[in-house]
């Protein structure tokens, strides 16, 4: 009976995912029937065609402004969470509590600021400034994630380390890093779906330049161009291949997300 409820409602939180596969291999004629079809037959690929033409070129900013905020968010938030985690700094408890408050501050104010920063700066328009801006969201976060990590790595590792001659930067790059591998997995997941599914900073801050336009407001674009005249199969498609990425990513590391950062690093 318990599986019977699961599977149910895991049919009905993945059925929009379902409709949207759906509408985007029928055709707009077939889309506006009365009666709905609940399979694509006799449908058609021109969605995809359409999605590829006109949005390809805005996936590949998305990528790139998800790739380079990954980047910058484990290249900044690694080294602070060894800090905070190892090093045992007077100020740790100080700046945690301001990385706690960094996240409750609203997304709008923090655009608004980033906007007036922008602006004397050269970064509005530009993936650039997309790539920092949403920096601002995840570095904090992933500080959090990779701190708890590096806490429960067991210091007789680190203080080998010492011993062998290894300075703070050796033991960060050879030993903590790579038992933190699920912990950066974890944060480079999240820092790439925040980025990836952001809506607010790049509409924020692009002005409509076309080359740092990513895919969640050039979808916008597209159905505010006007329902009426609106191509409902290639937007369908566009909206599945803004989501495979992100799906495709999920899948791939549930598995190091769910494993343990140290089993079996020391021996009793």
């Amino acid at each position: 009976m318990r599986t019977c409820v699961g599977v149910l409602l895991v049919a009905i939180m993945l059925f929009p995912l379902y409709w949207m596969v759906n509408a985007s291999l029928q055709t707009n004629a077939q889309i506006a029937l009365p009666s709905p079809n609940w399979l694509p037959i006799g449908g058609t690929l021109d969605g995809y065609r359409d999605a590829i033409s006109l949005g390809g070129e805005h996936l590949g900013t998305s990528l790139v402004v998800a790739g380079g905020t990954t980047l910058l968010t484990l290249l900044i938030a690694a080294p602070g969470a060894y800090a905070l985690a190892v090093l045992r700094t007077r100020a740790a408890q100080s700046i945690m509590l301001f990385l706690l408050v960094a996240q409750l501050i609203p997304g709008i104010v923090m655009a608004n600021a980033l906007y007036r920063i922008f602006r004397p700066l050269g970064l509005l328009n530009s993936v650039q400034g997309l790539i920092l801006a949403d920096s601002t969201l995840a570095v904090p976060f992933a500080v959090l994630i990779l701190r708890a990590f590096m806490a429960s790595i067991p210091r007789e590792l680190m203080e080998a380390s010492t011993i062998d001659g290894a300075g703070r930067l050796r033991t960060l790059v050879s030993v903590v890093l790579p038992l933190s591998r699920n912990a950066l997995i974890t944060s480079g997941l999240f820092a790439f779906l925040f980025a990836w599914g952001d809506f607010l900073f790049a509409s924020t801050l692009n002005l409509g330049a076309e080359h740092a336009t990513p895919i969640s407001v050039a979808l916008y674009n597209f159905i505010g161009a006007g329902v009426n005249t609106t191509s409902w199969n290639s937007v369908m498609a566009t909206g599945v291949l803004a989501s495979a990425p992100a799906a495709v990513l999920l899948v791939v590391a549930q598995r190091y997300i769910a494993a343990g950062v140290t089993s079996g690093a020391v021996k009793d």
